[in-house]
């Protein structure tokens, strides 16, 4: 489910990973069989536990921009960002190689927020670190952006 708003105030947006999730819940059923069909060995433990937190964490990402900032948020929210608009430089659409993976991950372009696909809004802040929102939505995340700074401004 897909959740969009956009105003001259606003914007928030709700990106689900859903082929991750698939993988995620069916390595789970498959790792749940190994345990009761064979055994529970530390191995199979330890990857259940780091798959289901993985799964509980990361199932979707938020970006919502208001007055003052942008804030990233994976999930229920125990894993977020903020960018605050006025330390943002310049911003633009980008693509990510397939390799950048999903949710975070430090690439060459700096850090990539991301949970589905190849594209993404590239932000460059002004003390001159990089970072990655990914989006299904690029062109509409950079018209918010640009938005939302030129009304902080």
């Amino acid at each position: 489910m897909k959740k969009t708003k956009v105003s001259s105030e606003m914007y928030k947006h709700t990106q689900i990973g859903y082929l991750f999730n698939v993988v995620l819940s069916i390595s789970l059923l498959i790792l749940l069989f190994i345990g009761v069909v064979y055994e529970f060995t530390l191995v199979v433990v330890a990857l259940f536990v780091f798959l289901l937190l993985s799964l509980v964490l990361f199932p979707s990402l938020t970006i919502e921009i208001d007055k003052t900032k942008i804030t990233i948020k994976f999930g229920l929210g125990v894993i977020s960002k903020n960018f605050n608009l006025e330390n943002i430089r310049s911003y633009r659409i980008a693509k990510n190689h397939w390799y950048y993976g999903w949710r975070i991950s430090l690439t060459p372009h700096g850090w990539l927020y991301n949970i589905a696909g190849l594209y993404s809004v590239e932000i460059l802040m002004k003390n001159g670190k990089k970072y990655r929102l990914g989006t299904d939505e690029p062109e509409r995340l950079e018209s918010a952006i640009k938005q939302a700074i030129k009304e902080f401004n």
